[in-house]
């Protein structure tokens, strides 16, 4: 993999797992998001796993795309075991919080919004926190409950990893308010901020 300096220069990142630890741990220091050391290294370990393309898109008549949302949701509706479930559920939050973290830009051409991905992430993750609550897998359990609660902020953390070196456009900055007014992302705000927007709320006056 590599990865864009402020410089702009391209650095070989040698260990994925690494570079990512390192990423996401400053990125949530920066957001002001504290996270229990099993759900960061969750986190490392999804991001070095979907590092790697076909682990995270599915092949498609078209080629390759990123998996759609509502197929894992019915898998795991449908599923004929507990351990087919778990499955779906895991993939779906894991793809819903990659995505939205690292596609956010993309949303603007798409008719699913971010907010759709976040929702249905946080909820797989609290389903399946629920599911191992207590038991031999209590702790991983633990994990998915906190990533259910703080979903938002970690989808703000991987969206700082993500960007380091992007550009905003002006479509870029009115999303960034759409974002910032739909999910109240302290990220989005910030960087808002730092663009010389400051984001306030919409009032709504009574006539």
């Amino acid at each position: 993999m590599q990865h864009e300096a402020d410089s702009g220069a391209v650095l070989a990142v040698a260990n994925l797992t690494e570079y990512f630890r390192d990423a996401l741990h400053g990125a949530l220091a920066h957001q002001h998001v504290a996270v229990e050391g099993q759900t960061e290294q969750y986190v490392v370990n999804l991001l070095t796993l979907f590092a790697r393309a076909e682990h995270l898109y599915a092949e498609t008549p078209k080629g390759a795309r990123l998996p759609p949302l509502l197929p894992l949701f019915n898998a795991a509706l449908e599923a004929a075991t507990v351990e087919e479930r778990e499955r779906a559920l895991q993939r779906l939050g894991d793809i819903s919080l990659f995505v939205a973290g690292f596609f956010a830009p993309a949303f603007a051409r798409r008719v699913v919004d971010i907010d759709y991905h976040i929702a249905m992430g946080g909820r797989a993750y609290g389903t399946l926190a629920h599911s191992l609550k207590g038991g031999r897998r209590g702790v991983l359990g633990r994990v998915y409950g906190e990533l259910a609660a703080k979903f938002q902020p970690l989808v703000d953390a991987l969206g700082e990893i993500a960007e380091s070196a992007h550009l905003h456009t002006q479509r870029d900055v009115l999303r960034l308010y759409e974002q910032w007014l739909r999910t109240g992302s302290a990220r989005a705000r910030a960087i808002l901020a730092r663009l010389g927007v400051m984001p306030t709320p919409v009032a709504l006056h009574a006539h």
